[in-house]
């Protein structure tokens, strides 16, 4: 039941992965990741297909994980983390989530939600 929406379907307002979302922390980290391996990928000039072959993760979960349609499991993160020498999991212990009921509890902004921790190695 935990895994039956989507981490997209969080949304609440404008595009994933840069958009607002409701206070699930699970689909926050989620888009943290989407956001920092699409930014990765950029900055690399390295294509789905590529970070497939040198990854071992199959190019269509790469995409799903970027879309937002699937729960990126920690063995997909770790081999695209060391693939691309970046972090990707994000430090999400010291996010500001407000409980569902409280004040804004339907709109995580960007500014809440720190980057991913670069400071780490992989």
């Amino acid at each position: 039941m935990r895994r039956a929406k989507k981490p997209s379907s969080f949304v609440v307002n404008g595009d994933w992965p840069h958009a607002v979302m409701e206070p699930h922390r699970g689909a926050l980290v989620a888009q943290a990741i989407a956001r920092r391996l699409a930014e990765a990928m950029a900055e690399q000039g390295i294509s789905a297909n590529a970070l497939a072959k040198k990854s071992g993760v199959n190019r269509q979960v790469i995409t799903n994980v970027l879309n937002g349609t699937v729960w990126p499991d920690m063995l997909t993160v770790v081999d695209l983390e060391g693939a691309l020498s970046v972090l990707l999991w994000p430090d999400h212990t010291q996010w500001r989530i407000p409980e569902l009921g409280q004040p804004g509890d339907r709109a995580i902004f960007e500014e809440e939600a720190p980057p991913p921790s670069r400071d780490r190695g992989v």
